[in-house]
C-alpha cells in the first residue's frame, strides 16, 4: 500500500534502536526524510546510515536526550515544519513501590509526560495552518494494564495520554492527528535489561503472550507508519494495544 506520505519529513524521537528505530525505518521506507535522534551519538550515526543504505531516505541526525529543551530545539532547527513527529523516550529503570521518591517520580513524568507533551505543543499548530500532521506517542502496554514495578512509568505515561485526548480533538478538523500505541513485550534492549537477558526468564516471559512471541521493531514500525499515513485521517484519539494478545479483555 502506498502510505501517500512521500516527500513528508518527520522528527523520531529516541530512536537509534528498538520500537523508535522501527518507526524511523518504517518511515523511510514510505519516503519519508527522517530525523533519528538518541544519547549515543555513534549509535544515532550507524543507525542514520543504515536506513539511508536500506531506503536512500534523507536521514539527519540529532544526537542527545530529548528530555533536555535546547535537544528539543535542535530537532526543530534540523526540521521546522515537520509533517510527522513520533513521541519516544526510554522508560524509568523497575522499582519496587517503597523504593520510588519523588525525584524518581519527577524524573519519570518529566521523561515521558512533559517532554512529548512539549514537543506537541511545538509542532501541532504548524501542521494544522498546514492541514496535514500526524502525531504518534509510543507509551506503553502498562497505561492499561499497570505492571508491578513500572509504576512511575504507568503513571507518567497515563497522564500523557489524558491530557493529550482533548487536543487530539481539537487538532482532528485541521486533519493533524494524535494517537498512541501501546506496545507489550516487544524484543529490545530493555526487555533484554529487565530479564539480564537471560535464556530461563526470556522464554518465562514469552510463555505469557497468547501469539507464543515476542513482537519485533519492524511490525511495530509498520503500525506507526500506518498511522502516520495519509490514510489515517480519521483514527484520532486512539490508544492502540499492540501485545500479541496478553491484554486479557474484550475492549
Amino acid at each position: 500500500m502506498d502510505l501517500g506520505i512521500s516527500g513528508r519529513s518527520a522528527i523520531v524521537c529516541a530512536s537509534s534502536k528498538g520500537l523508535g528505530k522501527g518507526c524511523a525505518m518504517a518511515l523511510a521506507q514510505a519516503g519519508c526524510r527522517v530525523v533519528v535522534n538518541g544519547r549515543d551519538a555513534a549509535r544515532a550515526n550507524a543507525t542514520a546510515e543504515e536506513i539511508r543504505a536500506a531506503t536512500g531516505a534523507t536521514v539527519t541526525v540529532v544526537a542527545g536526550d530529548v528530555g533536555r529543551p535546547e535537544i528539543r530545539e535542535a530537532l526543530l532547527a534540523a526540521c521546522p515544519e515537520p509533517d510527522i513527529l513520533v513521541n519516544n523516550n526510554g522508560g524509568p529503570p523497575p522499582a519496587p513501590f517503597e523504593q520510588i521518591t519523588r525525584e524518581k517520580i519527577l524524573a519519570g513524568v518529566e521523561a515521558n509526560m512533559l517532554t512529548p507533551i512539549a514537543l506537541v505543543q511545538a509542532v501541532a499548530p504548524g501542521m494544522a495552518a498546514r492541514k496535514f500532521g500526524r502525531i504518534v506517542n509510543i507509551t506503553s502496554a502498562s497505561v492499561r494494564a499497570p505492571i508491578a514495578g513500572l509504576d512511575v512509568s504507568s503513571g507518567a505515561r497515563a497522564g500523557l495520554t489524558a491530557f493529550l485526548a482533548s487536543a487530539a480533538r481539537k487538532y482532528v478538523r485541521d486533519n493533524v492527528t494524535i494517537n498512541s500505541i501501546q506496545p507489550g513485550i516487544f524484543l529490545t534492549d530493555r526487555v533484554r535489561q529487565t530479564t539480564g537477558d537471560d535464556p530461563q526468564k526470556l522464554a518465562q516471559r514469552m510463555a505469557t503472550i497468547p501469539a507464543g512471541r515476542f513482537g519485533s521493531p519492524e511490525e511495530f514500525g509498520a503500525l506507526c507508519a500506518f498511522l502516520a499515513s495519509a490514510h489515517a485521517g480519521y483514527i484520532a484519539g486512539q490508544n492502540i494495544l499492540v501485545d500479541g494478545g496478553a491484554f486479557p479483555g474484550a475492549f
